[in-house]
């Protein structure tokens, strides 16, 4: 798992300021070309529509979501379904958290603390679900592995030699800039304090201020780009470098660092049979290990409680399995964590992690393929990179060549909030072989670690939404097979014809129907009535 640097950082790093200075229903059928030219929202989304605009509908409100809401609103009606149990291959989760606590999966076969196997299924005290991780939380990119094991028979050694030594310069010159731009930044507010004679300034304090001294020009310059960019006050501004350049130092001191070992659980990592190691705290190990937290909350947070986030799901239990630490999961973790969760009951399974190199990548391979023989859905994220995947490798995969060992496997790119050419997140990966379908992914509202909720964006966040589609499908229509679910995924979408800009890069755009191998955006509300007709 590669975690990204916020949208801040980016602005800072490219601008010169600094650095120079029901059943009956009808599928949604309007002709393609009539949703194409529907009139674009041009309108700024009102804080409510921010949280919740995954489970809008592209008909009704102009926003590229899933049209959940709809779907409760038409077809469910209240109706509870079967319970469904979604494994979320993850980072630790704070099942603890007011909005997940109820739905979180409890192993009644085993009895809690009592350092006993109780189930016989190989695991200690899996109340929630398996740690594979131990104790462990930073760890390595899995080419900066490749090079501290010395693993030269691997075809890809030289390629992983040359992509480490040009990562880590990338990231040398990163944590330069941008502690340059933290000083300035720092000094800028010293300035205007001094300027307005107040600690908590405002906008307005700025705006008014007047003065031909150059540092208090370059000040007002610095505070107003940022209030431009969305950013409310300079604390703000302070913060979101310094969480940056924390990034940027995990990057150097562990994911890209050869010398660096996070295993803790004492496991032969290339030797699949040597299970049992890990625990059952599946908890995060501390408050920035959100991700998990986030990604189940988009699944399965409480609806309608009243509080922060609704999930897409309404009868669903979260089994927890952390897997993900902050670098690249190990394969050997996720082949057993996939077997798991079909051993325990799940029937869809999330991954929202991914990489571009994976030595046992046959391991998790044919874990997919046994969740595919045994019934259960699993959803992967298409990965942040901007590349087209049909290209540039990203694992896990469900194929050899192009050719598909399973018929389960759902892999999800992003869209943003904006209808029209730039719905396509800038981060996200796609691939008309190799990605299935679109889904909300930029700047999504859910669950965090305490009792919180933040925006997120990735494809990390789009998987959960289709995984949440699915895990509705299965508890409405429990008779479908996991492959007829995906099949009405794929073929329940919104086709689209537009044409979007690809990679954030404005001089690539392409054809929307050309990204994916369904060319569509997922719809809760078509593929319940799809899946209703099926018999």
């Amino acid at each position: 798992m590669k975690f990204n640097i916020r949208p801040l950082a980016y602005l800072l790093i490219s601008s010169a300021l600094f650095l120079g200075c029901g059943g009956t229903a009808d599928i949604l059928s309007t002709p393609i070309e009539n949703i194409d030219t529907s009139p674009l929202k041009v309108t700024e989304l009102t804080e409510a529509e921010k949280k919740n605009w995954g489970h809008l509908d592209l008909e009704k409100d102009t926003i590229p979501g899933m049209a959940v809401d709809r779907a409760y609103e038409e077809i469910i009606k209240g109706k509870k379904g079967k319970k469904v149990i979604v494994a979320v291959i993850d980072s630790g989760i704070d099942i603890d958290h007011e909005d997940l606590d109820d739905v979180i999966w409890t192993n009644k076969d085993e009895v809690p603390n009592n350092g006993k196997d109780d189930d016989k299924n190989g695991y200690v005290d899996d109340i929630h679900g398996w740690n594979f991780l131990g104790d462990a939380y930073d760890e390595q990119l899995e080419y900066v592995r490749m090079i501290a094991a010395k693993d030269t028979s691997n075809p890809r050694y030289e390629e992983a030699l040359a992509l480490q030594a040009s990562e880590y310069e990338k990231w040398l010159g990163r944590k330069t800039q941008y502690d340059q731009i933290y000083q300035q930044v720092v000094s800028a507010d010293e300035t205007l304090e001094k300027a307005t004679g107040k600690k908590d300034y405002t906008k307005e304090d700025v705006d008014a201020i007047s003065s031909e001294d150059p540092a208090v020009q370059q000040a007002k310059s610095i505070a107003q780009y940022m209030y431009n960019n969305g950013i409310e006050s300079m604390a703000d501004a302070k913060k979101e470098i310094n969480d940056a350049l924390e990034s940027i130092n995990e990057r150097l001191n562990y994911n890209l660092n050869i010398d660096f070992s996070g295993r803790t659980t004492k496991d032969d990592i290339n030797d699949l049979s040597d299970v049992g190691y890990g625990n059952g705290n599946v908890k995060h190990v501390k408050k920035s290990e959100s991700h998990g937290t986030h990604v189940a909350g988009i699944i399965a947070a409480e609806r309608n409680n009243g509080l922060g986030a609704n999930g897409v799901a309404n009868n669903v239990e979260i089994m927890v399995l952390r897997v993900v630490p902050n670098g690249d999961e190990y394969d050997k973790d996720v082949a057993l964590s996939i077997r798991y969760a079909v051993d325990n009951g799940a029937k869809v399974i999330n991954g929202s992690f991914g990489k571009s190199f994976s030595p046992h990548s046959a391991w998790v391979r044919d874990a997919i393929k046994y969740a595919a023989d045994n019934d259960v859905v699993f959803v992967h994220a298409a990965g942040n990179d901007s590349n087209n995947v049909d290209v540039e490798p990203n694992f896990p995969d469900d194929n050899v060549d192009f050719v598909e060992v399973s018929d389960n496997y759902i892999r999800v790119g992003s869209l943003t909030q904006n209808y029209g050419s730039k719905m396509v997140s800038g981060f996200s990966n796609y691939g008309k072989k190799n990605v299935d379908v679109f889904a909300p992914g930029s700047s999504v509202y859910s669950t965090t670690p305490e009792n919180e909720y933040d925006f997120k964006g990735g494809t990390s966040m789009a998987a959960p939404g289709v995984a949440g589609i699915a895990a509705l499908i299965r508890s409405q229509y429990p008779k479908l097979t996991a492959a007829q679910v995906k099949q009405v995924i794929l073929d329940s979408g919104l086709p689209l014809t537009t044409k979007v800009v690809v990679g954030g890069d404005a001089s690539n755009v392409k054809p929307f129907a050309d990204l994916s191998k369904s060319g569509k955006i997922a719809n809760a509300y078509n593929a319940l009535i799809m899946a209703s007709k099926i018999k």
